[in-house]
C-alpha cells in the first residue's frame, strides 16, 4: 500500500530544511536505509535515508525547496499502484494533508446540484482555479505561505492541481518578485547598481536566530587582558621545527603543524580544569558544572560560522588537537560535519587573529557559559627591566554569562590562562 514519506528531523534543533538534491528518481526501487536526498539543515547538509522499501512513485517537492518538518516529500508504494487519493490529500505539492471530511468546516455549503452546474458558463480550461463557494481559492497553508514570501497574488495564479487547486509548482514557475517598476523606490535605479539579493541559507537563518536569542536572553559581560605572547609564539615555532625534523628525509609525508590556536585550545582546557566554575551551564533550576572539557572552535565557512567540538581537550596532546581541528575544519568547509560533532560543547574559542584583528568581543554560544575571543599576536615595544625592547602582545576577551560566571571567577580563569601563555612549557607537561 502506498504511503507518504515526510521530512524527518535530521538535527536536534531542525525546524525546516532545504532539499538540496534528490539521489533517487521516480520509478526507482528503494530499500531500507537507501540515500534518498541531501537536506541542508540549520547545522549542515545531512543525508535523508529511507525507513521503508518499495518503489518511488512520486516526488512531491523540487530540489531547492524549503521543507517543514513532517511535510510530505515523496510517495512510496508498489509499481503501478493508484496514488490519486494520496496526491489529492497533499494537493500534489507536498503541503500538509487535508483534514478528513468529518473535520471540514460545517459552514461550507453543499455542492450545487448537477442542473445548476449545467447552467454555468463553460470554463476555459480544467486547470483554472476554482474558488470555494464562499470565494476562497483552493490552496494549502504551505502554498499560501510560499506565495506571501514571493509576493505573489494567488488570485492571479492558475492552478494545475485537482479541481484547479493551486500547488507549489504553480508558484515556483512564476517570477520570485513583482517587476521592479511595480515597487515605489525613493531614488531611481541606475543600470548596473541594483543590489544583489541572496536568499538566506538554512545555516544563516539559524545563526541569526541563535545570536539574537543569545544577546536578548543571556546577560553578557566582558573581561579583557593583554598578555606577553613572545614565549608562546616561540614555543609554536620550536614544536613545528621538531615536527618537520621528525619526517624522514626523502619522504613524501607532510609534517604535522601546530597553530597558536591549537596551543590556545590546550591552554584553555587546562585553565578550565583549574577553574571549573567557568566550565558551566545555566539552567532554569540549577547551575551545571561539567566534568568534561569539550571546547567548541569557531570555523568560518562560506555560509557563516560553525563550531565543531574538540572532545576531552584537557586529555589530548597539542599535536592530537592540531590534527583533530584540521580534520573538523575540513569537514566543516565541505558541510560534512555530523550533529554530534557540533553540539554539546562546554566552552568556546573564536580566533580572528589570522585576519589581523587586534581585539574583539564574541557572542556567547548558548548553552555554554563563556567564550574566549582571541586577537592577533602584535609586535609592540614593551618595557622589560626598565628598558624598552621589542615584544609580542596578544589581547584576550572573555565574554561571560553573568548568570553562571561572576566577575571574580572570570578574572581567575584569565589569570590562569595568562600564566599558561606566558610560561607555555606548562601546556606541554600539564
Amino acid at each position: 500500500m502506498a504511503k507518504i514519506l515526510e521530512m524527518p528531523k535530521l538535527s536536534p534543533t531542525m525546524e525546516e530544511g532545504q532539499l538540496a538534491a534528490w539521489h533517487k528518481k521516480e520509478g526507482d526501487t528503494i530499500q531500507v536505509d537507501d540515500h534518498l536526498a541531501d537536506v541542508e539543515t540549520d547545522k549542515a547538509t545531512m543525508e535523508f535515508r529511507s525507513f521503508d522499501k518499495g518503489t518511488l512513485l512520486k516526488l512531491l517537492v523540487a530540489e531547492g525547496s524549503i521543507v517543514k518538518l513532517g511535510q510530505p516529500v515523496a510517495i512510496l508504494g508498489q509499481p503501478g499502484e493508484d496514488i490519486g487519493d494520496l496526491l489529492a490529500s497533499v494537493g500534489a505539492e507536498g503541503g500538509a494533508p487535508k483534514k478528513p471530511a468529518a473535520e471540514a468546516p460545517k459552514a461550507e455549503p453543499a455542492p450545487a446540484a448537477p442542473e445548476a452546474k449545467a447552467a454555468e458558463p463553460a470554463r476555459t480550461g480544467a486547470s483554472e482555479p476554482e474558488p470555494h463557494p464562499e470565494g476562497r481559492l483552493r490552496a494549502s497553508p504551505y502554498v499560501r505561505k510560499l506565495a506571501r514570501e514571493r509576493d505573489i497574488d494567488l488570485r492571479e495564479v492558475t492552478g494545475s492541481g485537482p479541481k484547479g487547486r493551486i500547488v507549489a509548482r504553480d508558484i515556483e514557475s512564476l517570477p520570485a518578485e513583482k517587476p521592479a517598476a511595480a515597487r515605489p523606490s525613493p531614488t531611481p535605479a541606475v543600470a548596473g547598481e541594483e543590489p544583489e539579493v541572496r536568499p538566506l541559507s538554512m545555516m544563516r537563518k539559524t545563526i541569526a536566530r541563535r545570536l539574537t536569542e543569545s544577546k536578548q536572553t543571556v546577560p553578557h559581560f566582558y573581561l579583557t587582558i593583554d598578555v606577553n605572547a613572545a614565549a608562546f609564539a616561540q614555543l609554536r615555532e620550536r614544536i613545528n621545527a621538531d615536527l618537520a625534523a621528525a619526517v624522514p628525509k626523502g619522504s613524501d609525508a607532510k609534517p604535522d603543524k601546530v597553530s597558536l590556536n591549537d596551543l590556545l585550545i590546550k591552554a584553555c582546557a587546562i585553565a578550565l580544569v583549574r577553574v571549573p566554575e567557568c566550565n558551566a551551564t545555566f539552567t532554569a533550576d540549577a547551575l551545571v558544572f561539567h566534568r568534561r572539557v569539550d571546547i567548541s572552535v569557531a570555523v568560518a565557512i562560506a555560509e557563516g560560522l560553525v563550531t565543531p567540538v574538540v572532545r576531552g581537550a584537557d586529555k589530548k596532546s597539542v599535536v592530537a588537537i592540531a590534527r583533530e581541528v584540521r580534520a573538523l575544519a575540513d569537514r566543516a568547509r565541505k558541510k560534512q560535519l555530523s550533529t554530534e560533532e557540533m553540539t554539546n560543547g562546554t566552552f568556546s574559542i573564536s580566533n580572528l587573529g589570522m585576519f589581523g584583528i587586534d581585539e574583539f568581543a564574541a557572542v556567547i554560544n548558548p548553552p555554554e557559559g563563556a567564550i574566549l575571543a582571541v586577537g592577533q599576536v602584535r609586535d609592540e615595544p614593551v618595557v622589560e627591566n626598565g628598558q624598552v625592547v621589542p615584544g609580542k602582545r596578544m589581547a584576550l576577551t572573555l565574554s561571560c554569562d553573568h548568570r553562571v560566571v561572576d566577575g571574580a571567577v572570570g578574572a581567575r580563569f584569565l589569570a590562569e590562562l595568562r600564566a599558561l601563555i606566558e610560561r607555555p612549557m606548562q601546556i606541554l607537561v600539564a
